[in-house]
């Protein structure tokens, strides 16, 4: 069919309004799973410190009647410590645009504070369970905490096809380095996790958490381990689970928390009894001097990762999901 001659379109008119939603969509993900499971301790400096101890290992211990008391050699603590990182967003809003009539927002200050405050939430997380090592900063350069995963330096397996060059040194002078990766990530088998969890169990932990990136949520979700496989509710039709949320080990059950932030060339093996951010600076808004026609605030906050000690947790790492 042909439009009749002289007929307005909205193609050649120009006095249409917009038709703009007042809703914003965003889907950018906001679940910190490390960071909401630690437990919360406060900390009084840019670096915090705490003690580790171990008994000695069980032996045979049989003593002559009568016998002198002989005094056992005592062996001191291992004081610990990670440097607190503060962590920021500085927004800054025009008079002009906080005049102007905004679609979707009240207030476009207001607006931009609370996202970024998402932001360093998850910012947060990322720097708790990656590879970052610790440093105490200076003048010029910023302190930084160890990560979980540069903490995790006993019990541990390496699944590259080339570990030579894999290293956790951990904890030694007063700081944490950084992990070096294998060589060539490789493919991860079952026997590699139960593994890490069996090494966990006989240091003392009970590692109840598998921390996993979302590709190695996927090939865990194979192994033979997991708890079911489907569900059935009473009187009706069983309904298949391709993604499992919980692993059965010799060790007791173990629940799968993918992570979005963490690295998936690893799995931690999490006792999180013994993980605690520490809190030197909320976060917290203020606002800013102002420099001009614009209105400023910052968002701020200080904090570390307390591992109370790293025998109780473990890793798989130099995993390549697609394998």
């Amino acid at each position: 069919m042909a439009v009749p001659a002289a007929t307005q379109q909205t193609y050649a008119t120009v006095g249409d309004r917009e038709d703009l939603s007042n809703l914003i969509f965003n889907i950018s993900p906001t679940e910190t799973p490390f960071t909401s499971m630690a437990a919360r301790t406060k900390v009084k400096n840019t670096f915090h410190e705490w003690q580790t101890d171990a008994l000695d290992a069980a032996a045979t211990n049989a003593q002559i009647e009568g016998d002198d008391a002989a005094n056992k050699t005592v062996s001191p603590t291992v004081r610990l410590r990670n440097y607190t990182q503060i962590l920021a967003k500085t927004v800054s809003v025009t008079e002009s645009q906080q005049a102007a009539d905004h679609a979707g927002v009240a207030d476009e200050l207001d607006y931009q504070v609370s996202k970024r405050s998402k932001e360093l939430k998850r910012d947060l997380e990322f720097a708790a369970v990656r590879n970052q090592d610790s440093t105490a900063g200076a003048a010029a350069s910023a302190r930084q905490m160890a990560s979980v995963e540069s903490w995790l330096a006993t019990n541990k397996t390496s699944a590259a096809q080339n570990n030579a060059g894999a290293t956790t040194p951990g904890y030694s002078g007063g700081t944490v380095a950084a992990p070096t990766d294998g060589t060539t990530a490789g493919t991860l088998v079952e026997g590699m996790l139960k593994n890490v969890i069996q090494l966990v169990y006989t240091a003392g932990g009970d590692p109840r958490t598998l921390m996993v990136g979302p590709a190695t949520k996927v090939k865990v979700s194979g192994f033979a381990g997991i708890a079911t496989q489907y569900q059935q509710a009473e009187g009706k039709q069983a309904t298949i689970v391709s993604g499992a949320d919980t692993y059965i080990s010799n060790f007791g059950r173990h629940t799968i928390l993918p992570n979005r932030f963490m690295r998936d060339r690893n799995i931690l093996v999490l006792d999180m009894d013994y993980w605690a951010m520490g809190e030197f600076r909320p976060f917290q808004s203020r606002g800013l001097a102002k420099t001009g026609d614009a209105d400023r605030k910052q968002i701020v906050g200080e904090y570390t990762l307390v591992s109370r000690n790293e025998l109780a947790s473990g890793k798989v790492s130099d995993i390549n999901p697609a394998f």
